[in-house]
């Protein structure tokens, strides 16, 4: 029934550009550039990005029986995702997001304070709500059993979910379905719990510094050489570590674009060049742009410079979804054959 099975979190996220990087207490107001109220949360606009994509996808996650929870399963419906699984917990709220995007606004640009394309760091504050209470049995076994390929984001934002994830992952890989993660960042820096996991996971997706994190590494991310792979860098070193241990690490490199390491050794493509609004999601459309590349049989330096497309385009306006590619515009801007 469905090509993609997403297992996430799903929040809404408020979203101020233009923010001061040090806001001022004592009841003071500060005015910023922009603020958007949109779908967040990993999982959610990674789902969105693939149903944007073409991909016949479901979303379960959970949400509270608020406000908060009927915008995000609403929100979800209009962009094509099936949530009809998602579960509404009675009893605590809908997790919510506060991301303050620095020097990403148009004022900002316009008064000379941060040049064009530059900046765009971010401080992210979550309150978690019903987020950790999802689990592996919220999941329902004949959805499971009919999606091509299963994802799940934020792994230590739901503690209950990534202990379960091992045989939820298990269970679908023998529904001959592939798996795929993308961590997210772990709040308490601690990164542990993933060997299990990674053993059935056949694409992990993390950005540079996660990849760091995970193994173990140390040092600090570079860009990529002239010639695309950044060579020898502690970012290709734990790609290279990853690899060994069986799974397919797809890492999202920013403005320098992704990398893959494989038996041959690292892939590379480049982001494109845009004037990003707002990066917010970027990795999530990414996720998506690589899973939705790979289902339709793309091989893989192919399905890297779609999730790459997928990835910068999705900076072209204020929030995780409102400028999602479609199918024929991230192969466009990938010069990328369709099949």
């Amino acid at each position: 029934m469905f090509d993609l099975l997403v297992v996430g979190d799903a929040n809404p996220d408020v979203i101020l550009s233009g923010a001061p990087r040090r806001p001022a207490y004592g009841q003071r107001e500060e005015l910023v550039d922009t603020g958007v109220l949109t779908v967040g949360g990993s999982g959610a606009i990674m789902a969105c990005g693939a149903a944007r994509l073409g991909l016949r996808t479901a979303f379960v996650g959970r949400v509270g029986d608020d406000e908060a929870g009927r915008f995000m399963l609403t929100s979800l419906e209009a962009r094509g995702v099936d949530v009809s699984a998602c579960v509404v917990d009675p009893a605590l709220p809908t997790a919510l997001t506060v991301v303050l995007v620095d020097g990403g606004g148009a004022a900002h640009r316009e008064a000379g304070k941060e040049p064009t394309g530059a900046g765009l760091d971010r401080a992210i504050l979550t309150a978690p709500g019903c987020l950790p209470f999802l689990s592996g049995t919220d999941v329902p076994r004949t959805l499971l059993a009919s999606a091509r390929h299963v994802h799940a984001a934020s792994f230590f934002l739901q503690p209950r979910l990534a202990a379960d994830l091992p045989s939820l992952f298990s269970a679908a890989r023998s529904h001959g379905a592939t798996t795929s993660l993308d961590t997210n960042d772990d709040p308490e820096g601690r990164w542990e719990g993933l060997a299990e996991v990674l053993a059935v996971t056949d694409v992990l997706l993390p950005n540079e510094a996660e990849v760091l994190a995970i193994t173990g590494a140390g040092g600090t991310p570079s860009g990529p050489s002239p010639h695309g792979s950044p060579a020898g860098s502690p970012v290709e070193e734990a790609a290279r570590e990853l690899a060994a241990r069986g799974v397919l690490p797809v890492v999202k490199l920013g403005r320098d674009g992704v990398l893959a390491w494989t038996d041959a050794g690292a892939v590379h493509a480049p982001a494109m060049e845009v004037d990003p609004v707002d990066t917010v999601g970027a990795g999530d459309s990414l996720d998506a742009g690589f899973v939705a590349a790979r289902l339709r049989g793309l091989p893989l330096d192919a399905a890297l410079r779609i999730a790459a497309a997928c990835g910068s385009l999705s900076t072209r306006a204020a929030g995780g979804t409102s400028a999602q590619a479609t199918w024929d515009e991230a192969v466009s801007a990938a010069s990328v054959p369709s099949p």
